[in-house]
């Protein structure tokens, strides 16, 4: 198999899991024990909690451990909610875009980017908002959103800034983007950290109320159990990815361009490639008479990739990212993402390339 899904999912990495195993075997107290096993677990989750703050320029109190992005996106969009009304982008995850059900939707351009014209024009006529919602890079198209204009926009009508960006940990500098956002989402296995564990962080003076009643973790806001192991892996894959975050992006961008231009050079004007100030690791292409059977097709030639976010690939909807985006429907139902990982070699990426082609021209 040629995995091009890193979009989908990264395999842990080994330091990653080194980092995990003590709090699964012999340290495997609960940190609000108080005896010694407890503490120990404790430490090991205020380390995490303390070496994800340093990544991302933060106060540890401001790091909230979840279960994923998508908790921390419902946990975001339910917390600012309350305060007021909400502008989002149509293109986010739907991890955000059904709790936040009845918020306002701004604009977003045929190439994917949301500028902050489009924030201020929906702030305008939206009124009374409490918060803006953009996600830092799209999980589909890998497009990247200028964060920054964006925050300023937010914040100059009197807003707060959220951001999902959980695809943005492995190709973007979290901590210039931190720097304009009120609060931000994580998640643990989009860098090579373990599934089920992820970050809201929410900065100092941000309304938050309580996700889970019942217990007193991560300071009375979601009760139960710490995922120490989790935690402790977590932080170790998220430093190692920002660290390693030039070298990923030499590695994947090359690997995609060539991919590109290999499918590109083979089918011409049947393929398009969808997005603008893309990440470097994802290729979202559009193919002509495509469908969802291409996928399959694919699959059984080697490739795994997928049609667009992972957790709506048993959707047989047109994806509403490329809706957004002004494609029609049958358009919406043809895109592929290919994506990139620093396991990925040049000759799999070949290989996969022509894979893609003949299948392709096999299948219209």
């Amino acid at each position: 198999m040629i995995y091009l899904d890193y979009a989908a999912t990264s395999p842990l990495r080994k330091e990653a899991l080194a980092a995990m195993m003590p709090y699964l075997t012999e340290n495997f107290g609960n940190a609000d024990s108080l005896h010694a096993c407890g503490r120990r677990a404790a430490a090991a989750l205020q380390a995490a909690r303390d070496e994800i703050a340093a990544v991302l320029g933060v106060r540890p109190q401001e790091v909230y451990f979840t279960s994923g992005g998508t908790e921390a996106d419902n946990w975001a969009v339910r917390a600012l909610s309350a305060r007021g009304r909400l502008v989002v982008s149509p293109v986010e995850h739907t991890a955000l875009l059904t709790p936040a059900a009845g918020a306002y939707l701004c604009g977003v351009g045929e190439d994917g980017v949301v500028s902050g014209d489009h924030v201020r024009a929906a702030l305008q006529k939206a009124g009374g908002v409490s918060a803006v919602a953009v996600m830092a890079v799209n999980n589909e198209t890998g497009c990247v959103q200028p964060v920054e204009e964006l925050a300023e926009a937010a914040h100059a009508a009197g807003a707060y800034f959220f951001s999902d960006c959980v695809q943005a940990a492995a190709s973007c500098d979290l901590k210039a983007i931190a720097a304009h956002c009120d609060l931000l989402a994580l998640s643990a296995h989009k860098v090579g950290g373990p599934k089920g564990v992820g970050a809201l962080v929410v900065k100092k003076g941000v309304p938050l109320a309580p996700l889970i009643a019942g217990g007193e973790q991560e300071r009375g806001m979601r009760g139960g159990t710490s995922n120490v192991a989790g935690a402790a892996a977590f932080a170790r894959a998220l430093s190692l990815a920002q660290a390693e975050r030039a070298a990923f992006v030499r590695h994947t961008s090359s690997l995609r361009d060539m991919f590109e231009q290999s499918v590109l050079s083979a089918l011409g004007n049947k393929v398009r490639v969808d997005g603008a100030r893309r990440a470097p690791n994802i290729s979202h292409m559009t193919f002509s008479g495509g469908s969802a059977a291409f996928l399959n097709v694919l699959d059984l030639a080697g490739v795994a990739c997928s049609g667009g976010a992972a957790c709506s690939s048993h959707s047989a909807q047109p994806s509403h990212v490329l809706t957004a985006m002004g494609r029609t429907r049958e358009e919406a139902l043809a895109g592929v993402r290919f994506s990139f990982g620093m396991a990925t070699t040049c000759e799999e990426t070949a290989a996969a390339a022509k894979i893609v082609a003949e299948k392709y021209l096999q299948l219209v």
